[in-house]
C-alpha cells in the first residue's frame, strides 16, 4: 500500500546553492535540528521499525572480519570514489555537446530543428529521468555494499550499518518522490531562459536561430550547464548517506 507522504524538504547544500541560485527555490533558513527534520519524514510505524532495528543491531555474537580493517576501509573508499567519478563522467559526456558516445545523449536541436520543436522542454525531463535512474542504479548497490563492510568492522559499526538499512528502506520512497519534482523545476527554468532571450531580442533585435542556441553565450546551452550542475548535486546529494558510513568506518574514535 502506498505511504502517506509527509512534508518534505530538500537536505543538501550544494543541491540547494545550485537551485537557489537558479531562483527555482527559496533559501532554506539554518537552524531546525536534524531529528525535528527526521521526525517529518518518520512516522509511529517507522519508529517501531527503527527501534527494533536498533535492537537487533546490538545483539548477536560478535566474530571479527579475516580483513583488516583498514583494508576494508580502502576498499570501500575506492570503490565510492570510481562510482562517483563514473557517475561525473557520465553526465558530463552526455551534457556535451557533440555528446559522443553515451547511452543518454543531449537532446540538444540538430540544424533546422523547427521552433516549436526546439523550444519543447519534454526531450529534457526525459533526459533527466534517465539520468536519475542510472544514479538511483549506481547508489543504492554502492550504500548496501557499503553497509557490508561495516557490518563485519566492529559490533557497534554493524549496528550502525542495520540502522542504515532501516533508514534507507523507511526514507527511499520519500526521497524518490521529492527528487522526482527536479525535472519540473527545471522546465520553469528552461521557459524563463528562453523567455528572457525572447526580451533581449525585442529590446535589441539581432539574427537569431535555433542553430546558434547551443553556442558560446546561447540561452538553450547554459540552460544544459545548469542542467548538468543540478545532477551532479543530486548526485552528491544521493551519496551522501554512504559518505557518512565511510566517516564512521575511517574514524578510530567514534566506532572503533
Amino acid at each position: 500500500m502506498t505511504r502517506n507522504l509527509t512534508r518534505t524538504n530538500f537536505n543538501s547544500s550544494q543541491l540547494i546553492r545550485t537551485l537557489t541560485d537558479l531562483a527555482l527555490v527559496e533559501a532554506v533558513e539554518p537552524g531546525i535540528a536534524f531529528a525535528e527534520k527526521l521526525s517529518l519524514w518518520v512516522d509511529f510505524a517507522d519508529a517501531i521499525t527503527l527501534c527494533a532495528a536498533h535492537s537487533a543491531g546490538d545483539s548477536g555474537p560478535w566474530a571479527a572480519t579475516a580483513v583488516p580493517r583498514s583494508t576494508a576501509s580502502k576498499t570501500a573508499l575506492a570503490a565510492f570514489e570510481h562510482a562517483r567519478a563514473t557517475a561525473v563522467q557520465a553526465i558530463t559526456a552526455s551534457c556535451s555537446t557533440p555528446a559522443g558516445r553515451t547511452r543518454n545523449p543531449l537532446p540538444a536541436p540538430k540544424p533546422g530543428t523547427p521552433f516549436e520543436d526546439a523550444t519543447n522542454y519534454e526531450p529534457y525531463r526525459r533526459f533527466h529521468h534517465a539520468h536519475q535512474r542510472e544514479i538511483e542504479g549506481l547508489v543504492r548497490p554502492l550504500r548496501a555494499k557499503v553497509r557490508e563492510v561495516l557490518a563485519t568492522a566492529s559490533p557497534a559499526l554493524r549496528q550502525l550499518a542495520t540502522l542504515d538499512a532501516a533508514l534507507d528502506g523507511i526514507l527511499s520512497e520519500r526521497e524518490s518522490v521529492l527528487l522526482s519534482s527536479l525535472p519540473l523545476l527545471l522546465a520553469k527554468r528552461f521557459e524563463q531562459s528562453l523567455a528572457n532571450h525572447q526580451q533581449r531580442l525585442a529590446q535589441a533585435p539581432v539574427a537569431d536561430s535555433v542553430d546558434s542556441w547551443m553556442k558560446a553565450g546561447g540561452w538553450l546551452g547554459q540552460f544544459c550547464k545548469e542542467l548538468q550542475a543540478v545532477l551532479i548535486a543530486e548526485l552528491d546529494m544521493r551519496l551522501q548517506p554512504t559518505l557518512g558510513l565511510l566517516e564512521a568506518l575511517t574514524s578510530d574514535t567514534t566506532y572503533a
